[in-house]
């Protein structure tokens, strides 16, 4: 085996040893998040996906289900903070740091669907008027969604402030 080979199967393992990592870590959330669903006698399935090296898990339940609305909370805050909660648990599970998403009856999804809408619409205005454009503050997720369609329309974008102030401003990039 020359270097060249080493190093390409020493790429696939690493490789799969990412892989699994990130399929364990879904299953640990997934195991938290359903004993939590059974404490408050909630009813959900849930889903697990991993994309781009990141697990997306998503609590799936009628439409009409208001109790599993309600995990979702004002301006998903509830949410953000269950979240971080099964992040926390997978840590104390793994040893390792989770970046996973965690959705609950599709607010991710549709809060990601408006943002790209506001986004494109602040595109116009900074392409119509050349001024610069201020988004209102939002987590670093929905940040990053933002700073992707900025990229996408050839437009320069930047995360400004502190803490829950933090926001996106878009310019021309002149």
């Amino acid at each position: 085996m020359n270097a060249e080979q080493a190093n390409a199967s020493e790429d696939v393992t690493e490789e799969s040893l990412e892989s699994s990592n990130i399929e364990a870590e879904g299953d640990h959330a997934a195991d938290y998040i359903e004993e939590l669903l059974d404490i408050a006698d909630l009813d959900g399935d849930i889903d697990i996906e991993v994309r781009n090296n990141r697990t997306y898990l998503s609590v799936l339940a009628a439409e009409d289900d208001e109790d599993i609305a309600g995990l979702v909370g004002q301006d998903g805050k509830t949410l953000d903070a269950l979240q971080e909660l099964t992040r926390l648990a997978v840590l104390s599970s793994t040893g390792e740091r989770s970046r996973l998403i965690l959705d609950v009856a599709g607010h991710r999804v549709e809060r990601a669907d408006a943002l790209r809408d506001e986004a494109r619409e602040a595109i116009a205005k900074v392409q119509a008027s050349g001024d610069v454009e201020h988004m209102k503050p939002m987590s670093p997720y929905e940040r990053k969604i933002v700073h992707d369609v900025v990229a996408e329309a050839g437009l320069h974008s930047e995360s400004e402030g502190e803490g829950p102030r933090r926001h996106v401003v878009i310019s021309s990039g002149e």
